[in-house]
């Protein structure tokens, strides 16, 4: 079976705009977490990633014309902005990798996922919409423009879908009731449906004779009478026109997309998605598709937006997050994780192909990637699934428990990380050395993978394991009985054997990751 090597790596995280300053970051225990200020003050910690992408202008500019840049700083949102700076640079750890990548054509695939999807770009263009929406309605619905209501007003006759007046609905859900008030007498509007009837006929225009050159002519004459047509009816713009595109441009697919353009890679490309374990399935979908021989090379990576209010307000509500604004730390008090957001980008290639080129693996060798689903329950984790996927990554890298040396854990600061602890104890011995990190960055949805395992395989290079924020008895004492060998904030050197790393998902999808050091 063709060996796999890691060719290429690139990161955006909280404090660490690239892969140098990651490294750098590890070797301290410190969190590299900060206050949220989505809701103003509150008491929710976040890894709000560091991130430029100026920094990737040079690198843009000298191969594509000076709009290229403008599209990418206008119409991607910020998910695909990181995974563009991480493919960036993940060319530059092997000199002549884009070029190689290139002459792949087919082979070269791109697998760029996303746990949460570009949640800034959606809120942004929902909440566009919504006041839009709003002012549309409250137009149309005013009195003076709208006949219907005024006969309601001199009647007050109760008429069939017509929700109570708001002045009659209690203070807190007046909001509500306005809009659908406006809503419905908007719809009883005769001015209204005047000015879609004069709508209808703009848009019915279409193309005849040659098509481009038609085209151009008809958008131009559509935008030329629909200008003369809010003019005339002096009405806001319609609600359809505060969405904006960038709502497409930026679906799940849209990083994978861009970096497969940005690369000018050819082959396969799509987006992998599997929540918390999304980073692993990337790299099982890679190693697999190299095994088979369908690619050369994979650039596979994860991306997660910014925190959100969004995101922490549903990690809140899920009960999994904390918020007493001091850091949760994995294995201690089980408080809560916390939200992260940033890229991370491996390029992996046939590991005979590429060293004959004279390019050189960097980190650790993924061996094997075992996956599998609960089919249980949406958040809290089997014990069944994770051990079965453990199992499968064991059988496929032809290795037993007695080969594990350290392992890293998901550990998200919940009840869970005792069941996982519990878990991984029936599977490896007492020897084993544990990571958990998700104290230091942050949970990023699916990216969060991606970091530990890119911290696991910088450690291994230089025969260490980085330290964590654990100390020395802050360990939950439940899960001190279960198992005793963590690593604390004290780096220390790396076992020899084999590293594993668990990733468990929301909805119960499990991604075991078997890797050793290079020899």
């Amino acid at each position: 079976m063709r060996r796999v090597g890691i060719f290429g790596w690139g990161v955006v995280a909280p404090r660490s705009p690239n892969i140098d300053a990651f490294e750098r970051n590890l070797s301290s225990s410190d969190s590299w977490l900060s206050a949220f200020d989505g809701f103003g003050p509150s008491n929710f910690l976040v890894g709000q990633p560091e991130f430029e992408l100026g920094a990737y202008k040079e690198w843009i500019d000298a191969r594509f014309p000076p709009t290229r840049f403008q599209q990418l700083e206008r119409k991607m949102g910020l998910p695909t902005q990181y995974a563009v700076g991480a493919f960036i640079q993940s060319l530059a750890q092997n000199p002549g990798l884009e070029k190689e990548l290139q002459a792949l054509g087919s082979k070269a695939h791109t697998y760029i996922g996303t746990g949460l999807g570009d949640l800034p770009t959606i809120q942004k263009v929902s909440l566009d919409l919504y006041r839009a929406q709003r002012r549309w309605d409250r137009f149309w619905a005013d009195p003076e423009r709208n006949p219907s209501l005024r006969q309601w007003m001199s009647t007050h006759e109760p008429l069939p879908g017509m929700p109570p007046p708001p002045e009659t609905v209690d203070v807190a859900l007046r909001d509500e009731a306005e809009d659908a008030w406006w809503h419905f007498w908007a719809a009883q509007s005769g001015a209204l449906k005047e000015y879609l009837a004069e709508l209808r006929d703009i848009e019915s225009l279409s193309i005849e004779g040659n098509v481009e050159s038609a085209k151009l002519a008809v958008i131009k004459e559509k935008r030329t009478r629909v200008a003369r047509l809010q003019k005339k009816w002096q009405s806001p713009e319609p609600p359809w026109n505060a969405v904006s595109a960038n709502l497409l441009w930026n679906i799940h697919n849209g990083p994978a997309s861009q970096v497969s353009m940005l690369g000018k890679l050819t082959g396969m490309c799509f987006a992998p998605v599997a929540a918390c374990s999304s980073f692993g399935y990337g790299l099982k979908l890679a190693m697999d598709a190299i095994h088979r021989g369908d690619a050369r090379a994979v650039v596979m990576g994860m991306t997660d937006p910014p925190p959100n209010p969004l995101t922490v307000g549903g990690f809140y509500n899920a009960r999994v997050s904390a918020a007493d604004g001091a850091v949760s730390k994995p294995l201690t008090g089980l408080r809560g994780t916390h939200v992260a957001g940033g890229a991370v980008v491996w390029v992996l290639g046939d590991l005979e192909h590429f060293t004959a080129k004279g390019f050189k693996p960097l980190g650790a060798e993924p061996i094997a990637v075992g996956v599998t689903a609960d089919a249980e329950h949406i958040i809290t984790p089997s014990t069944e699934g994770p051990t079965e996927a453990i199992h499968l990554a064991m059988e496929a890298a032809g290795v037993t428990a007695r080969d594990v040396g350290t392992w890293d854990l998901h550990a998200t600061a919940t009840p869970g990380d005792f069941l996982e602890v519990e878990t991984m104890r029936k599977v490896v011995p007492e020897s084993v050395l544990i990571t958990a990190r998700k104290g230091t960055f942050g949970h990023g949805m699916s990216a969060g993978g991606g970091w530990e395992l890119t911290a696991q395989y910088l450690g291994l290079a230089r025969g260490q394991l980085f330290p964590t924020p654990l100390t020395d008895g802050e360990l939950n004492p439940q899960i001190a009985g279960v198992h005793r060998h963590f690593v604390l904030d004290t780096a220390c050197a790396a076992p020899t054997g084999v590293a594993g790393k668990l990733s468990m998902g929301v909805g119960g999808i499990n991604a075991c990751v078997l890797s050793r050091a290079w020899k």
